[in-house]
């Protein structure tokens, strides 16, 4: 960044000093350039003055890399438990690339999908996107007691690297990063790590709509994420999940694990604090973070497996994650 952006002395210490605070320390790309030297970079200019891709460069980058990924995700989730011929309802999510066709098609003909598949896509709805996808799985298989239901969210942040040096392309550039995850939702089948879904809450809070917003231009999707964004969940948090937890007819002391997007660093310190919660309660969140970055949408799916993995007994889970608007997204799983 400092490079491209051509950056003063005083403007890489600031960087460097907000990559440090990061609590990330690696992450992953579709773009090679930022595994190779600079001078053979070929898709994010060396210097700020060469013209940086259009938006119709991204999306084929987006049209090629999301369907390998996405395939690669999906494979893994249903490996031993069903095969590709038994999906029976596809749910495609993203904020990051768009077509028509789109991701739902180009995978249900690479597996071979029946042509009768349920599909649909849940769009542009920012970091808690992957919540809403869990939510219309569960109401489908509600609905559909046979259903197999197979999300498939798939974001690749990295594309959208803009060429104007602004604090909130500084901010999007230093967190987000690319990642793809896969779940099975279910009536029908058994796995030792599987959950069962309970149900649902969202809240907005308007004052925070300019905050966080996702808009599409000619050179890419341009991110405002402002530096009172943890203030502004901090602010609501407690209130959220007092609501959320009475919708559901529990307390606080009724959970075991929490299931936190991690937007930030300092968004998990805010929501530790303000729920006074143990550091251990949000290891799984800040480990995710440290390795992979904020994913968008994908990463609460992350947050959510390594958690899976590691239950050894009966537990509850909360779960919660942020996007535009300010919107707030929560779930309940259990382990019986």
């Amino acid at each position: 960044m400092s490079k491209v952006y051509g950056l003063d002395e005083t403007e890489k210490r600031k960087l460097s000093f907000l990559y440090n605070h990061s609590g990330i320390e690696t992450r992953y790309s579709v773009i090679d350039d930022y595994s190779q030297p600079e001078e053979l970079w070929d898709f994010i200019p060396n210097h700020k003055e060469n013209g940086f891709p259009s938006l119709e460069a991204r999306m084929r980058i987006y049209d090629k890399e999301a369907l390998v990924l996405s395939l690669g995700a999906i494979q893994k989730c249903i490996d031993s438990i069903i095969k590709a011929n038994e999906i029976t309802h596809l749910i495609t999510v993203s904020c990051t690339g768009m077509s028509a066709p789109g991701l739902d098609l180009q995978i249900a003909e690479a597996l071979d999908l029946s042509p009768n598949l349920f599909r649909t896509s849940v769009n542009f709805m920012g970091c808690y996107a992957a919540i809403h996808a869990l939510k219309l799985a569960k109401f489908i298989c509600d609905a559909e007691p046979n259903a197999n239901v197979v999300i498939a969210d798939t974001e690749l942040c990295t594309l959208h690297f803009q060429q104007e040096y602004t604090a909130d392309n500084a901010a999007s550039s230093l967190l987000f990063a690319d990642g793809s995850a896969a779940v099975l939702v279910s009536n029908n089948t058994t796995s030792p790590n599987a959950l069962s879904l309970n149900g649902f809450f969202s809240q907005v809070a308007y004052k925070g709509k300019k905050d966080m917003a996702w808009e599409l231009s000619s050179k890419g999707f341009l991110m405002t994420l402002s530096g009172y964004v943890p203030q502004l969940i901090e602010e609501d948090i407690d209130s959220l999940v007092a609501s959320s937890l009475c919708h559901h007819k529990l307390t606080k002391d009724d959970i075991t694990h929490w299931c936190i997007h991690p937007g930030g660093k300092k968004i998990l310190q805010a929501i530790e604090d303000k729920l006074n919660l143990q550091k251990d309660d949000l290891c799984y969140s800040r480990t995710v973070l440290s390795k992979y970055g904020n994913m968008s949408s994908s990463t609460i799916l992350f947050v959510l497996k390594d958690m899976m993995n590691n239950l050894h007994s009966k537990a509850n889970i909360f779960g919660v994650a942020f996007g535009p608007g300010l919107t707030m997204e929560t779930f309940l799983a259990s382990k019986k």
